[in-house]
């Protein structure tokens, strides 16, 4: 079989490549026809991102007096974008390169396309009516190479996780707190050596929930333990739980969204809870190590009320082609 960059692939492709571009071009008119700033951001940056698990693509740059500048390629353009919604409080979009270290399926791509964009005072329900209102202008009405049809015409389902764990786990799973033996004891698992509360809320989610969403039509799999709010404000209403959301079609995640965190003090400390956590579980790696983002820091106090959202555009581009490989609708994959 051909190489994944050899020409004769990229012939077999073409379909797919050029449907590729449609749903590109069908993007930028959608948010151009809402009003939205396209912006562009830096690729290399001082601070890739703060998320414990993402591994990061390292480089330097040489200044002209010699010194030299350590940079990383971005795992995702949030911190930058946030900071102009902070200087604009303007509606922006961004189809920006990511990087991601030691990443590899059929869904993963070391470098890849994310599509996100940050809408000031939008909720995360007026989010979830944006992306649904997106797939309906770029994909089909009803997904090609599905296994079951997948239908993108009907009101997609709105399942908070608290009700995903109780339908497809059997449990009630904010009642666990951070308890990951309260966790396993309710749904009736062994507790693995070493296996935390997240680790078994992750194994749960991806082998008994995930399995189950998104299969008829999309899933928004909204209202995340708090404990995995990331860059989420927590729910006034229930402060278990944060203003997060992922979607999910066809047996794909193809979206993380939040109601924006805009208290930088919190903010703060959730980075550097977040570097602990690393540092347990990695050790302190001198080649992944980066200064706090203090431009990121000083806009988030000035952003406006805000929802955003980072979306695969691979995976979308996937969606609309009907195939099951992130590589078929990359030009030259890695």
């Amino acid at each position: 079989m051909p190489e994944s960059g050899d020409p004769d692939r990229i012939a077999e492709r073409l379909a797919l490549l050029r449907r590729r571009g449609l749903v590109v071009r069908g993007v930028r008119a959608f948010f151009e026809g809402r009003g939205y700033l396209e912006v562009e951001t830096p690729y290399a940056v001082p601070t890739p991102g703060e998320e414990v698990h993402l591994k990061v693509f390292r480089t330097e740059r040489h200044r002209p007096d010699g010194s030299v500048l350590p940079l990383f390629l971005h795992t995702s353009p949030e911190f930058a974008m946030k900071r102009i919604v902070a200087a604009t409080h303007l509606p922006v979009f961004q189809m920006a390169r990511v990087w991601r270290n030691a990443e590899g399926s059929r869904l993963h791509a070391h470098e890849f396309t994310m599509l996100e964009w940050y809408r000031p005072h939008a909720s995360l329900s007026d989010l979830m009516d944006e992306t649904e209102a997106l797939l309906r202008a770029t994909l089909p009405p009803v997904l090609p190479g599905a296994a079951t049809p997948v239908a993108i015409t009907p009101a997609f389902e709105r399942l908070t996780m608290a009700e995903a764990f109780a339908r497809y786990a059997g449990l009630d799973l904010l009642a666990t707190g951070d308890d990951a033996a309260a966790l396993a004891h309710a749904a009736g698992c062994t507790l693995r050596a070493g296996e935390s509360w997240e680790d078994l809320f992750f194994r749960l989610l991806m082998e008994r929930v995930e399995p189950q969403i998104g299969r008829a039509r999309p899933t928004f799999l909204t209202h995340w333990p708090a404990s995995q709010a990331a860059l989420a404000r927590r729910d006034p209403a229930d402060p278990r739980v944060a203003l997060r959301f992922e979607l999910y079609a066809d047996g794909i995640e193809l979206a993380n969204a939040f109601e924006e965190l805009t208290d930088p003090v919190e903010q703060e400390a959730r980075f550097r809870a977040d570097r602990a956590r690393r540092a347990e579980l990695y050790g302190d790696d001198p080649q992944a190590t980066w200064p706090m983002d203090r431009a990121f820091l000083d806009a988030v106090g000035n952003m406006p009320p805000c929802a955003g959202i980072a979306l695969g555009l691979d995976r979308l581009v996937m969606l609309a082609a009907g195939t099951r490989r992130i590589e078929d609708v990359l030009w030259l994959p890695g």
